[in-house]
């Protein structure tokens, strides 16, 4: 689903955020990339997500070489992908169902898909009974959740989430969890940054290390 080919990021031509990257994530699979701030999870993450191209090496994702895509190309091919954010990023003027709908609305979708799409993914995320409301009025767990339904209402083959518990307490991190777990389990490869070492242990999923740039250990799941 997704390889990295001896990739590499410089900004500003001196600081070498990624050096020689090299991993493959198979389809169906639920890995975490973890490493100190700095490490590098981020720069791996926007290179997926298209938001900066690789200084050198080759990234491919479902078979396609994303390095090549036109930049015409690009809005399409983040379609086909679920973005979680470690702040939400929901817009606070509009209702919990209008934050989920976005992206359906984005591609065109027929109203009644969408209020079905919608209300099957809130559903999920167990928050279908505050649809209509603002996301002021949710605690922090549950719009991460609402950050969730949102990645997953268009349904992609693949879900990177960024630092998705970064602000949340243990027991709201596991919850938050079960859910990437259980997205998981119906197909969705999942590519997840953290540095909740504990957290990860417990889940016992594959994990990628990085250390200043690099990758410095690739455990299979225990």
């Amino acid at each position: 689903m997704i390889e990295f080919e001896h990739v590499g990021k410089r900004y500003g031509g001196r600081f070498e955020a990624l050096a020689d990257v090299g991993f493959a994530v198979e389809r169906g699979e639920m890995v975490f990339l973890t490493g100190h701030s700095g490490a590098g999870k981020s720069s791996v993450l926007r290179l997926l997500m298209l938001l900066e191209r690789p200084s050198r090496g080759r990234i491919s994702v479902a078979g396609h070489d994303i390095t090549r895509l036109h930049v015409s190309q690009i809005p399409f091919y983040r379609r086909q992908i679920g973005v979680v954010y470690q702040n939400h990023q929901l817009l606070h003027d509009r209702s919990i169902f209008d934050n989920v709908a976005l992206p359906l609305i984005i591609r065109g979708a027929a109203p009644q898909e969408a209020r079905n799409r919608v209300h099957a993914a809130l559903d999920r995320v167990g928050l279908l009974h505050r649809e209509k409301a603002l996301p002021i009025e949710l605690s922090g767990g549950e719009q991460q959740r609402v950050g969730i339904a949102r990645a997953v209402v268009a349904r992609p083959a693949l879900l990177l989430a960024d630092e998705p518990t970064g602000n949340l307490d243990p027991q709201l991190s596991a919850d938050i969890m079960r859910l990437f777990e259980d997205f998981n389990r119906v197909g969705t490869t999942v590519l997840l940054a953290s540095h909740d070492l504990a957290l990860i242990a417990r889940l016992r999923h594959r994990v990628l290390r990085l250390r200043e740039g690099r990758l410095v250990a690739d455990e299979e799941a225990a």
